[in-house]
């Protein structure tokens, strides 16, 4: 990178904003809608004190919403946005946001496309107005998508090799088959080689429409000219989405071990079933049980016994993971080929005594103390607290949610974790992918 007095200068701000430490979340985040002209809504977080404006956006479909067989449209598309725009090619279109000390940047996930802005309030309309370009004329030229299209085929090389990419995408094929969950979001080298220019253009419009959109503000800007500058930046895309409804489904009920050959000194292993849904009642106290399970770090009880106690191996962890059209309970594990049937007894153990026995009060009372404690932490810079409430939004958790989040959480009691623990947690009903020559374990699949 080039460093011009632009540059110089915003990354001081930006290390002046990452010293905010905010420490009640809801004393520092004052969080208003604002709707333009136009309809176009955005929560807005004014913060004057520093002369940088940042902003985060998404739109729901992601790469889940690729074509059968254009796999890594999304994907793609998303790394050309900011590779030239209107009248600029790649390179005027950088070397202004460079000039300008200005950061855009797009990135496609399975649920979601989201777009990452930041400017100095001095450069605020300049900036804005090549970020409406990139969204509204990106050029998408030969240079640029043939550039990309390389780079994207050797990443998908890389993944080839990729022992937790292996273990990642046959467990989304055991639990999830045929659904579009378990394409990959890169594509294969076959569908990224036949993408065309007229793909990514049409793919990019269909996507990326006001309807499927939210947006969130943190910073030097108020009301009234956000307002303005939605309407100018976002209001020439689609209103309406066309893309195709995506069935939700549950995961498979059939355990099953599937073994992936290789020659490596670990095993790497990934273990889960159905999770929960975001929207579910019980999701919040299943979020503190997974915390004391296996959330926690080297305080969860399957680090404690997989590692502290039995030195089976340097990590262990598990998470919910509520997909929009998918609830998934997973865990992960490496650890030497000679010891993959231990962790996994262990493992299957832990989770059959929290589902029979759930936890103690003073497991409880640690794990509230830290997931409130740590929550305020997430707010700390500007562009953290954007990307939490976007996600909020995405999540359709509300725009108070940061408010009352805390206090969900002292209100889990053990008999809640007792319940949510009981319904939850199967160990008999694993489905689990190793990667490597684990010993002493066999393929099986249970219909």
């Amino acid at each position: 990178m080039r460093y011009t007095a632009g540059n110089i200068v915003a990354a001081l701000v930006l290390t002046l904003a990452s010293l905010i430490f905010v420490t009640r979340v809801e004393a520092a985040v004052s969080i208003q809608e604002v709707t333009s002209p136009g309809g176009i809504t955005a929560w807005l977080v004014e913060e004057h004190a520093l002369p940088l404006v940042v902003l985060e956006a998404s739109w729901k479909g992601g790469t889940l919403q690729d074509p059968e067989g254009k796999e890594g449209l999304a994907y793609m598309m998303s790394a050309l946005l900011d590779e030239g725009a209107g009248e600029m090619d790649a390179q005027a279109y950088q070397s202004r946001l460079e000039e300008l000390a200005v950061d855009i940047g797009f990135r496609a996930s399975t649920d979601n496309l989201t777009l990452s802005f930041k400017t100095l309030t001095e450069n605020r309309d300049q900036a804005f107005d090549l970020l409406r370009l990139a969204l509204n004329e990106p050029r998408f030229d030969e240079e640029a998508v043939e550039r990309i299209r390389r780079q994207l085929l050797v990443a998908i090389t890389r993944d080839m090799e990729s022992p937790d990419r292996m273990a990642a995408e046959a467990w989304y094929h055991a639990a999830l088959p045929g659904h579009p969950y378990t394409r990959p979001s890169k594509g294969t080298l076959e569908t990224v080689a036949a993408l065309t220019r007229t793909d990514l253009a049409a793919h990019q419009r269909m996507l990326m429409t006001r309807e499927n959109l939210n947006i969130t503000v943190v910073g030097d800007i108020d009301a009234a000219t956000l307002a303005t500058l939605l309407d100018e930046t976002f209001g020439k895309l689609d209103a309406v989405s066309s893309l195709p409804e995506i069935e939700t489904v549950k995961v498979s009920a059939a355990a099953r071990l599937e073994i992936i050959q290789r020659e490596m000194p670990q095993s790497i292993v990934l273990f889960g079933h159905e999770g929960l849904a975001r929207d579910d009642e019980d999701f919040i106290p299943a979020y503190v049980m997974n915390y004391v399970l296996g959330g926690g770090g080297f305080s969860s009880r399957l680090m404690t016994e997989v590692r502290e106690k039995r030195g089976l191996a340097y990590s262990v962890t598990s998470y919910f993971y509520p997909l929009a059209h998918a609830s998934l309970f997973i865990g992960q594990v490496a650890t030497q080929n000679t010891r993959v049937a231990e962790s996994l007894d262990v493992i299957k153990a832990e989770l059959a005594r929290l589902a029979q026995d759930g936890i103690t009060d003073e497991e409880l009372q640690d794990a509230k103390t830290y997931l409130t404690g740590s929550y305020p932490l997430r707010f700390d810079t500007n562009e953290k607290i954007a990307g939490q409430l976007v996600a909020i939004q995405d999540a359709e958790l509300g725009i108070d949610y940061i408010v009352k989040r805390n206090s969900l959480i002292e209100a889990v009691t053990v008999e809640d974790i007792r319940r949510v623990a009981a319904r939850l947690l199967r160990p008999d009903d694993l489905i689990v992918t190793i990667v490597g020559q684990p010993e002493g374990l066999e393929e099986t699949a249970i219909e």
